[in-house]
């Protein structure tokens, strides 16, 4: 039997036949073209993150070294005295004005009701001294009366003793009459001297009189003063809040006994603001009164607005404990940080959250940035 010839299959071509008239011929168009394609996406990507990373720079600085912060009050007694009632636990609101702690005032009282009393003891002596001027000043008077009247003796008897000297040549009188008249004489102006001199002690009691009201005066003032510490002394057994805000840091129960100086707790005002320390760098167009956007690091959703409010006069550096001393040794060239005050603008329903000693990242505008620009954060 003879083979069948092989069907020959219509896809299938002949080794070196030549292809249909109608096939496509491959060309380089194509591969071209998605080569040019790819390289446009690439310059629009380098494009878009170069402006992310580089457009912001022209209208903005940024830094993550940022905190929150506040003028934090310390609570702390003038006095010592034993802790008798405490109005406030950790974390509870105040407002300014507020009773917080009740000291022992018993000691405080005892001594105010004595400092009552020296002055008291004052004003008395103080009237007794003042009242001894007008006495010292009568005897005074009295002794210069009593001198006037021994002067008028003292001239009246040298006048009689004159008259008899002068009879006593011719025999009138008897040398007894005279030695008499003589006697006289020196008696009354002894009496005299002696005025004078009672006269001086009187003037000099009178004086006296004077100072001793003057001490008074000033042991009154001392003793008013030392009633006035003994006021503030009690008043102090009563501690108040200063400012509105919240209880932090208590370390005080009651019945513990307290010394002045003593931290017993701190009160956290409602009135927060940031310190943010940029590099040296960044504040060449940062001035006061610039806005600022801050991103707290515990609310990532959270965006705040606040605005510039000073640039500290120095480096953190410069007043670290041991500031750099770059005159010695080998130098290296290190970029400073300085502290910006921002201050919110936000009330404080959107602050309740944010405690003192949080993250935060700011932005301060130095100029307006372009409207398009919120694309790119």
């Amino acid at each position: 039997m003879s083979e069948a010839p092989p069907v020959e299959k219509p896809n299938e071509t002949r080794a070196g036949a030549a292809p249909p008239a109608n096939a496509p011929t491959p060309g380089p168009a194509g591969p071209n073209r998605r080569s040019l394609l790819f390289a446009g996406l690439g310059l629009l990507v380098l494009a878009v993150v170069a402006l992310y990373f580089f457009l912001p720079g022209l209208y903005e600085q940024e830094t993550d070294d940022a905190y929150v912060d506040a003028h934090v009050v310390s609570i702390i007694p003038k006095v010592p005295a034993y802790v008798q009632k405490l109005y406030v636990d950790d974390n509870s609101p105040v407002t300014a004005g507020q009773l917080l702690i009740d000291l022992d005032p018993r000691d405080y009282t005892v001594a105010l009701e004595q400092a009552q009393a020296n002055l008291a003891n004052a004003q008395s002596k103080l009237q007794e001294a003042r009242d001894d001027i007008p006495v010292a000043d009568a005897r005074v008077a009295q002794e210069r009366a009593e001198l006037d009247v021994a002067e008028a003796n003292s001239k009246l008897a040298q006048s009689n003793l004159r008259r008899l000297q002068s009879v006593s040549d011719v025999r009138a009188v008897s040398s007894e009459r005279v030695d008499e008249g003589a006697a006289a004489a020196q008696g009354t102006q002894a009496t005299a001297v002696a005025a004078q001199v009672r006269i001086a002690a009187a003037e000099a009691s009178a004086k006296l009189a004077r100072t001793q009201a003057l001490t008074a005066e000033a042991a009154v003032a001392q003793a008013r003063a030392a009633l006035a510490q003994a006021q503030l002394n009690l008043s102090y057994t009563k501690i108040y809040a200063t400012e509105t805000g919240s209880v932090a840091r208590k370390s005080v129960e009651t019945g513990n006994y307290v010394q002045p100086g003593q931290l017993l707790l701190s009160v956290v005002p409602e009135r927060l603001y940031v310190i943010a320390n940029y590099k040296e760098t960044q504040l060449t167009h940062v001035r006061p009164g610039q806005s600022v956007t801050i991103r707290v690091d515990a609310f990532p959703d959270l965006k705040l607005r606040a605005h510039v409010e000073s640039i500290q006069r120095g480096t953190g550096s410069r007043f670290a404990l041991l500031p750099p001393e770059n005159a010695t040794g080998n130098f290296v060239k290190v970029v400073q940080r300085v502290p910006v005050k921002i201050v919110f603008d936000d009330s404080a329903d959107a602050l309740r959250w944010i405690s003192p000693g949080m993250s935060v990242e700011t932005r301060i505008f130095t100029r307006e940035p372009p409207r398009w620009s919120g694309l790119l954060n």
